[in-house]
């Protein structure tokens, strides 16, 4: 079985060591894992910010590097949805690209839900002792309904143990742009977020986005929190 790997821009730029556990992962499962040294962006920024000629050429690169494998998987619900779900819009006037682009997206899965339901893997190469809270990224959930994956997931590492926050689906305030346009609104979500987190009394908070992890690690820093530690799903399943 090959699978494309696609690392994501922020993961390559800001947490590599998310990608290494993400490849870990899929190793222990049983795939050979292709990563093109070509890849860059899947076209979301853009797509978002208005820029749909820039996402169109980003997005018929990405089809072109990943069209060969077996599966494209991610480590992110956003990045993942763009190509699975808005990739049809944006090829929606060209016939032989959408019928690309759909072929690819029906192959594309979000990590978690790829371990969980292709590669069934029954145990992690992790090992975790201590209580996590989980927050469920937006995009992940209602895009492409990861919730009990990573959960399923989580319950193979014996040491441990999940203490649901209060509002786990509400969105932290990130949103990609969002927090930059509506900035005084991402805040009091991001205060409310931390908030929960603080309450469930975990070690860690763990999830499947790294632009949420960067959003929610910040303001618990700012907050005076040094304590809670922000993992993606990936690095606290590989132990990486």
């Amino acid at each position: 079985m090959r699978v494309g790997f696609f690392v994501t821009c922020l993961v390559d730029l800001m947490r590599p060591a998310i990608g290494f556990a993400a490849i870990k992962l899929l190793e222990a499962g049983g795939a050979e894992v292709f990563v093109p040294a070509t890849q860059t962006c899947c076209g979301q920024p853009g797509y978002n910010s208005g820029d749909r000629d820039g996402a169109i050429a980003l997005a018929t690169k990405l089809v072109a590097e990943f069209e060969a494998c077996d599966y494209l998987v991610a480590p992110s619900g956003s990045c993942t949805g763009m190509i699975k779900t808005h990739y049809a819009d944006l090829f929606r006037d060209d016939a032989p690209m959408l019928a690309r682009a759909e072929a690819l997206g029906a192959r594309t899965f979000e990590l978690t839900d790829f371990l969980v339901n292709v590669l069934k893997l029954d145990a992690v190469p992790g090992t975790f002792a201590g209580t996590v809270t989980y927050h469920d990224s937006c995009a992940g959930l209602r895009e492409m309904g990861v919730k009990a994956q990573p959960r399923a997931l989580l319950a193979r590492m014996p040491g441990v143990r999940l203490n649901e926050m209060t509002e786990c689906e509400t969105c932290c305030g990130f949103g990609g742009t969002f927090s930059i346009k509506y900035g005084e609104i991402a805040t009091r979500l991001a205060d409310d977020k931390c908030g929960h987190i603080a309450a469930s009394g975990a070690d860690a908070v763990v999830l499947g986005d790294l632009g949420c992890m960067l959003n929610i690690e910040g303001r618990l820093r700012r907050r005076g929190d040094r304590r809670t530690r922000v993992l993606h799903i990936a690095e606290l399943l590989a132990g990486d």
